[in-house]
Protein backbone atom coordinates (compact mmCIF):
# COMPACT_ATOMS: atom_id res chain seq x y z
CA UNK A 1 0.00 0.00 0.00
CA UNK A 2 0.95 3.74 -1.03
CA UNK A 3 2.54 5.67 2.22
CA UNK A 4 0.09 8.56 2.55
CA UNK A 5 1.70 12.19 2.07
CA UNK A 6 0.64 14.18 4.73
CA UNK A 7 0.93 17.55 6.54
CA UNK A 8 0.72 18.23 9.58
CA UNK A 9 -0.53 21.45 11.29
CA UNK A 10 -0.53 22.29 14.88
CA UNK A 11 1.25 24.47 17.65
CA UNK A 12 1.26 23.68 21.26
CA UNK A 13 2.21 20.28 23.57
CA UNK A 14 -1.33 18.57 23.10
CA UNK A 15 -0.39 18.09 19.02
CA UNK A 16 3.19 16.62 19.81
CA UNK A 17 1.55 12.92 20.24
CA UNK A 18 -0.57 12.89 17.23
CA UNK A 19 2.42 14.33 15.19
CA UNK A 20 5.01 11.49 16.46
CA UNK A 21 2.05 8.68 15.68
CA UNK A 22 1.70 10.27 12.07
CA UNK A 23 5.40 10.09 11.67
CA UNK A 24 5.02 6.52 12.18
CA UNK A 25 2.17 5.75 9.61
CA UNK A 26 2.57 8.45 7.19
CA UNK A 27 5.55 10.01 5.14
CA UNK A 28 5.04 13.42 6.99
CA UNK A 29 6.33 16.08 4.32
CA UNK A 30 5.93 19.24 6.10
CA UNK A 31 5.06 20.79 9.45
CA UNK A 32 2.22 23.97 9.61
CA UNK A 33 3.01 25.95 12.98
CA UNK A 34 2.20 29.32 14.50
CA UNK A 35 5.16 31.67 14.54
CA UNK A 36 7.79 31.87 16.91
CA UNK A 37 6.34 33.91 20.09
CA UNK A 38 8.57 35.63 23.18
CA UNK A 39 7.54 34.04 26.23
CA UNK A 40 8.99 34.65 29.53
CA UNK A 41 10.65 37.46 31.51
CA UNK A 42 13.07 38.20 28.77
CA UNK A 43 10.50 37.89 26.30
CA UNK A 44 12.56 35.70 23.73
CA UNK A 45 11.32 34.70 20.93
CA UNK A 46 10.46 30.47 21.77
CA UNK A 47 9.40 27.94 18.77
CA UNK A 48 6.00 26.14 19.45
CA UNK A 49 6.33 22.28 20.69
CA UNK A 50 5.24 21.40 17.65
CA UNK A 51 8.18 23.16 15.93
CA UNK A 52 10.54 21.47 18.35
CA UNK A 53 9.81 17.53 17.70
CA UNK A 54 9.95 18.42 13.70
CA UNK A 55 13.09 19.91 13.24
CA UNK A 56 14.52 17.09 15.97
CA UNK A 57 13.30 14.89 13.13
CA UNK A 58 14.47 17.03 9.84
CA UNK A 59 10.64 17.36 9.11
CA UNK A 60 10.47 21.12 7.17
CA UNK A 61 8.85 23.64 9.10
CA UNK A 62 6.43 26.34 7.42
CA UNK A 63 5.31 29.45 9.94
CA UNK A 64 3.03 31.72 8.07
CA UNK A 65 1.64 34.64 10.01
CA UNK A 66 -1.53 34.04 8.24
CA UNK A 67 -2.49 30.14 6.68
CA UNK A 68 -4.81 31.59 4.56
CA UNK A 69 -2.10 33.97 2.79
CA UNK A 70 -2.09 34.39 -1.02
CA UNK A 71 1.54 33.61 -0.75
CA UNK A 72 1.22 31.01 1.17
CA UNK A 73 -1.69 28.76 0.16
CA UNK A 74 0.37 28.16 -3.33
CA UNK A 75 3.44 26.47 -1.12
CA UNK A 76 0.37 23.95 0.22
CA UNK A 77 0.05 23.37 -3.18
CA UNK A 78 3.10 22.84 -4.98
CA UNK A 79 3.98 20.03 -1.97
CA UNK A 80 1.03 17.68 -3.03
CA UNK A 81 -0.11 15.96 -0.02
CA UNK A 82 -2.50 12.85 0.39
CA UNK A 83 -4.12 14.29 3.61
CA UNK A 84 -3.64 16.96 5.69
CA UNK A 85 -3.99 16.60 9.83
CA UNK A 86 -5.00 19.43 12.07
CA UNK A 87 -4.44 19.18 15.84
CA UNK A 88 -5.05 22.83 17.84
CA UNK A 89 -3.13 24.95 15.03
CA UNK A 90 -4.61 28.00 16.23
CA UNK A 91 -5.88 29.03 12.58
CA UNK A 92 -8.88 28.39 10.48
CA UNK A 93 -8.38 26.62 6.99
CA UNK A 94 -9.48 28.43 3.93
CA UNK A 95 -12.23 26.47 1.76
CA UNK A 96 -8.94 26.37 -0.77
CA UNK A 97 -6.88 24.71 1.59
CA UNK A 98 -9.24 22.20 2.42
CA UNK A 99 -9.75 21.16 -1.44
CA UNK A 100 -5.72 20.78 -1.74
CA UNK A 101 -5.60 17.22 -0.21
CA UNK A 102 -7.46 14.22 -2.52
CA UNK A 103 -7.95 12.46 0.75
CA UNK A 104 -9.75 15.32 3.09
CA UNK A 105 -8.30 16.96 5.84
CA UNK A 106 -8.38 15.32 9.46
CA UNK A 107 -9.12 17.18 12.53
CA UNK A 108 -8.49 15.68 16.16
CA UNK A 109 -10.61 17.20 18.35
CA UNK A 110 -10.61 17.83 22.40
CA UNK A 111 -14.98 16.93 22.99
CA UNK A 112 -17.44 14.49 21.78
CA UNK A 113 -18.50 16.48 19.27
CA UNK A 114 -20.50 17.61 18.52
CA UNK A 115 -20.64 19.48 21.84
CA UNK A 116 -17.56 22.00 22.87
CA UNK A 117 -17.00 23.22 19.24
CA UNK A 118 -14.92 26.15 19.60
CA UNK A 119 -11.17 27.03 20.80
CA UNK A 120 -11.63 25.37 24.24
CA UNK A 121 -13.45 22.21 24.84
CA UNK A 122 -11.29 21.23 27.40
CA UNK A 123 -11.95 23.90 29.71
CA UNK A 124 -15.70 24.62 29.35
CA UNK A 125 -16.21 21.24 29.99
CA UNK A 126 -14.62 21.54 33.32
CA UNK A 127 -16.45 24.88 33.92
CA UNK A 128 -19.77 23.12 33.43
CA UNK A 129 -19.46 20.19 35.51
CA UNK A 130 -19.71 17.30 32.64
CA UNK A 131 -19.72 13.79 34.04
CA UNK A 132 -17.48 12.90 30.77
CA UNK A 133 -15.68 14.21 27.56
CA UNK A 134 -13.35 12.49 25.49
CA UNK A 135 -11.60 12.79 21.78
CA UNK A 136 -12.85 13.26 18.58
CA UNK A 137 -11.68 12.25 14.82
CA UNK A 138 -13.73 14.39 11.47
CA UNK A 139 -13.15 15.37 8.17
CA UNK A 140 -12.80 19.11 8.35
CA UNK A 141 -15.36 21.27 6.62
CA UNK A 142 -15.35 24.93 5.82
CA UNK A 143 -17.27 25.59 9.37
CA UNK A 144 -16.10 25.76 13.13
CA UNK A 145 -16.16 21.80 14.52
CA UNK A 146 -18.74 20.76 12.07
CA UNK A 147 -17.22 18.06 9.67
CA UNK A 148 -17.92 14.87 9.74
CA UNK A 149 -17.50 12.78 12.65
CA UNK A 150 -15.36 9.70 12.07
CA UNK A 151 -14.18 7.77 15.72
CA UNK A 152 -14.70 8.86 19.36
CA UNK A 153 -13.01 7.91 22.43
CA UNK A 154 -14.88 8.94 25.66
CA UNK A 155 -13.06 9.80 28.96
CA UNK A 156 -14.96 10.08 32.44
CA UNK A 157 -14.71 13.25 34.19
CA UNK A 158 -13.70 12.27 37.73
CA UNK A 159 -15.13 15.15 40.54
CA UNK A 160 -11.50 17.12 41.23
CA UNK A 161 -9.87 15.89 37.71
CA UNK A 162 -8.43 19.28 36.81
CA UNK A 163 -7.10 21.29 33.51
CA UNK A 164 -3.55 19.82 33.19
CA UNK A 165 -4.93 16.05 34.58
CA UNK A 166 -7.81 16.29 31.51
CA UNK A 167 -5.18 18.04 29.27
CA UNK A 168 -2.58 14.67 29.65
CA UNK A 169 -4.98 12.10 29.58
CA UNK A 170 -7.20 13.90 26.04
CA UNK A 171 -3.79 14.39 24.44
CA UNK A 172 -2.71 10.67 24.60
CA UNK A 173 -5.80 9.67 23.80
CA UNK A 174 -6.54 12.09 20.74
CA UNK A 175 -3.10 10.76 19.06
CA UNK A 176 -4.05 6.96 19.76
CA UNK A 177 -7.33 7.94 18.13
CA UNK A 178 -5.93 9.40 15.76
CA UNK A 179 -4.04 6.33 14.68
CA UNK A 180 -6.95 4.12 14.52
CA UNK A 181 -8.60 6.85 11.65
CA UNK A 182 -5.04 6.89 9.47
CA UNK A 183 -5.59 2.71 10.01
CA UNK A 184 -9.35 3.25 8.80
CA UNK A 185 -8.53 5.95 6.27
CA UNK A 186 -5.88 3.35 4.24
CA UNK A 187 -7.77 0.40 4.91
CA UNK A 188 -11.26 2.34 3.41
CA UNK A 189 -13.28 1.54 6.36
CA UNK A 190 -13.55 4.61 7.58
CA UNK A 191 -17.53 5.77 8.36
CA UNK A 192 -18.85 9.44 8.09
CA UNK A 193 -21.37 10.52 10.88
CA UNK A 194 -23.35 14.14 10.14
CA UNK A 195 -22.99 15.92 12.86
CA UNK A 196 -26.30 17.16 14.72
CA UNK A 197 -26.19 21.05 15.00
CA UNK A 198 -29.19 20.92 17.30
CA UNK A 199 -27.03 19.28 20.05
CA UNK A 200 -24.33 21.16 19.73
CA UNK A 201 -22.62 23.68 22.11
CA UNK A 202 -19.69 26.55 21.78
CA UNK A 203 -16.86 26.43 23.63
CA UNK A 204 -15.25 30.21 23.40
CA UNK A 205 -11.59 31.05 23.65
CA UNK A 206 -10.47 32.11 26.81
CA UNK A 207 -9.68 35.83 28.35
CA UNK A 208 -7.83 36.45 31.93
CA UNK A 209 -11.40 37.69 32.83
CA UNK A 210 -12.73 34.20 32.44
CA UNK A 211 -11.16 33.60 35.98
CA UNK A 212 -13.02 36.23 37.68
CA UNK A 213 -14.79 34.27 40.60
CA UNK A 214 -18.41 35.14 41.65
CA UNK A 215 -18.66 34.48 45.07
CA UNK A 216 -22.60 34.34 44.69
CA UNK A 217 -22.69 31.27 42.66
CA UNK A 218 -22.61 27.73 44.18
CA UNK A 219 -19.32 26.08 45.67
CA UNK A 220 -19.92 23.51 43.29
CA UNK A 221 -19.54 25.94 40.10
CA UNK A 222 -16.68 28.03 41.65
CA UNK A 223 -14.98 24.28 42.33
CA UNK A 224 -15.55 23.98 38.41
CA UNK A 225 -14.44 27.16 37.68
CA UNK A 226 -10.91 27.00 39.93
CA UNK A 227 -10.17 23.47 38.06
CA UNK A 228 -10.97 24.38 34.57
CA UNK A 229 -8.78 27.40 34.90
CA UNK A 230 -6.11 25.22 36.86
CA UNK A 231 -3.18 25.57 33.73
CA UNK A 232 -3.89 29.12 32.50
CA UNK A 233 -5.52 32.20 33.36
CA UNK A 234 -6.87 31.00 36.78
CA UNK A 235 -9.51 31.36 39.55
CA UNK A 236 -9.09 34.90 40.92
CA UNK A 237 -10.50 37.24 43.57
CA UNK A 238 -9.44 39.77 45.61
CA UNK A 239 -8.66 40.27 49.39
CA UNK A 240 -7.84 43.66 51.19
CA UNK A 241 -8.10 45.21 47.89
CA UNK A 242 -5.04 42.92 46.47
CA UNK A 243 -5.74 40.16 43.64
CA UNK A 244 -5.03 36.69 44.69
CA UNK A 245 -5.23 32.95 42.56
CA UNK A 246 -7.08 30.49 44.06
CA UNK A 247 -5.29 27.05 42.01
CA UNK A 248 -6.56 24.42 44.09
CA UNK A 249 -10.42 23.84 45.83
CA UNK A 250 -12.25 21.14 47.34
CA UNK A 251 -16.17 20.73 48.11
CA UNK A 252 -17.42 19.80 51.86
CA UNK A 253 -20.67 19.07 53.49
CA UNK A 254 -19.73 21.20 56.24
CA UNK A 255 -22.59 23.61 56.86
CA UNK A 256 -21.88 27.48 58.62
CA UNK A 257 -23.64 30.27 57.95
CA UNK A 258 -21.67 32.45 56.14
CA UNK A 259 -22.10 35.38 53.35
CA UNK A 260 -20.86 34.94 49.93
CA UNK A 261 -17.03 35.25 49.97
CA UNK A 262 -16.78 35.37 53.94
CA UNK A 263 -14.20 32.71 55.85
CA UNK A 264 -16.45 30.91 57.85
CA UNK A 265 -14.06 28.83 59.53
CA UNK A 266 -10.23 27.59 59.60
CA UNK A 267 -9.34 23.59 59.12
CA UNK A 268 -5.34 22.52 59.35
CA UNK A 269 -4.98 23.06 55.78
CA UNK A 270 -8.03 24.72 54.57
CA UNK A 271 -10.36 27.75 54.69
CA UNK A 272 -13.89 27.41 54.10
CA UNK A 273 -15.31 30.19 52.60
CA UNK A 274 -19.35 31.00 52.15
CA UNK A 275 -20.84 31.02 48.72
CA UNK A 276 -23.91 31.49 46.95
CA UNK A 277 -24.65 27.44 47.86
CA UNK A 278 -22.70 25.60 50.42
CA UNK A 279 -19.08 25.98 51.83
CA UNK A 280 -15.80 25.83 49.50
CA UNK A 281 -12.70 24.89 50.86
CA UNK A 282 -9.55 26.69 49.44
CA UNK A 283 -6.53 24.67 49.55
CA UNK A 284 -3.87 26.47 47.59
CA UNK A 285 -3.50 30.28 46.77
CA UNK A 286 -1.44 32.59 45.02
CA UNK A 287 -0.82 36.16 46.63
CA UNK A 288 0.08 39.30 44.41
CA UNK A 289 3.86 38.80 43.70
CA UNK A 290 4.16 35.54 45.40
CA UNK A 291 4.34 31.76 44.08
CA UNK A 292 1.63 29.46 44.27
CA UNK A 293 1.44 27.78 47.66
CA UNK A 294 -0.69 25.76 50.15
CA UNK A 295 -3.35 27.58 52.03
CA UNK A 296 -1.86 26.22 55.47
CA UNK A 297 1.38 27.59 54.96
CA UNK A 298 0.24 30.86 53.79
CA UNK A 299 -2.21 30.99 57.26
CA UNK A 300 1.09 30.71 59.41
CA UNK A 301 2.73 33.69 58.01
CA UNK A 302 -0.23 35.98 57.77
CA UNK A 303 -2.90 36.67 60.26
CA UNK A 304 -6.28 36.64 58.36
CA UNK A 305 -9.30 37.08 60.69
CA UNK A 306 -12.03 34.85 60.67
CA UNK A 307 -15.30 36.34 58.92
CA UNK A 308 -13.24 38.81 56.78
CA UNK A 309 -14.80 38.49 53.26
CA UNK A 310 -13.04 37.70 49.82
CA UNK A 311 -14.45 39.78 46.80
Amino acid sequence: MKQLRTIFMGTPEFSVPCLEKLTAVTEVIGVVTQPDKPRGRGQHLQPSPVKVFAQAQGIPVYQPVKIKDESFVPILEQLKPDLIVVVAFGQILSQRILDIPPAGCINVHASLLPRYRGAAPMQRCLMDGEAQTGVTTMFMDAGLDTGDMLLKDVLPIGPDMNMNELHDALMERGAALLLRTIEALQQGTLVREKQNDAASNYAPMLTKDTGRIDWTKSAQEIHNLVRALDSWPGAFCTFDNAKFKIWRTRLTDQTIAAQPGEIAAFTAESMLIGTGQGLLEILELQAPNKKRMAAKDYLRGHAIPLHACFG
